[in-house]
């Protein structure tokens, strides 16, 4: 027996099948479940002395997390003889940073070092990062129209 209503005069029960109560409960939490998003946390390492082409495609590659809703941690790593120039290396982080907020991406925590590592969060700004995909969404569109209105144009060959 199951108490409905406590506060009813009389109170309220019912008679139900425990096993089938419990079973209700688990799929109703699996469903929450599966609805719930999981937000990952993504690293990314960079070298004070890195290379522009290689930047691009770690940054390139930090934007894709970020519009799939990771969160991506940010590292760069000092060894040896860069240690000399750690504010060199900072300031060259922070640029990145920079780079990165255009993406859309918040920064959680702030450029701390940590030994010889600087390291530091960003999260995905939600309203930023749906602006951005409409607007590539919109380009292809135009793309597309563009490229088959051109080969509407243009006549066959005839062999």
């Amino acid at each position: 027996m199951v108490e409905v209503s406590p506060t009813a005069k009389p109170p309220v029960v019912k008679l139900i099948d425990y096993g089938k109560f419990k079973y209700m409960l688990q799929k109703k939490e699996n469903e929450a479940r599966k609805k719930s998003a999981v937000i990952q946390l993504k690293e990314i390492q960079f070298r004070p002395n890195i290379e522009a082409h290689d930047l691009e495609t770690k940054l390139k590659r930090a934007e894709k997390f970020l519009e799939q809703g990771d969160k991506v941690k940010m590292v760069m790593q000092f060894r040896g003889r860069e240690m000399a120039y750690r504010d060199a290396g900072m300031e060259k982080f922070r640029n990145i940073i920079k780079t990165v907020e255009e993406y859309g991406a918040l920064v959680e925590s702030e450029p701390k070092f940590m030994g010889n590592r600087v390291i530091t969060i960003v999260a995905p700004d939600k309203k930023v990062i749906q602006a951005r995909a409409k607007a590539k969404q919109q380009a292809t569109k135009q793309a597309s129209k563009q490229a088959s209105k051109e080969a509407a144009k243009q006549p066959e060959a005839k062999s």
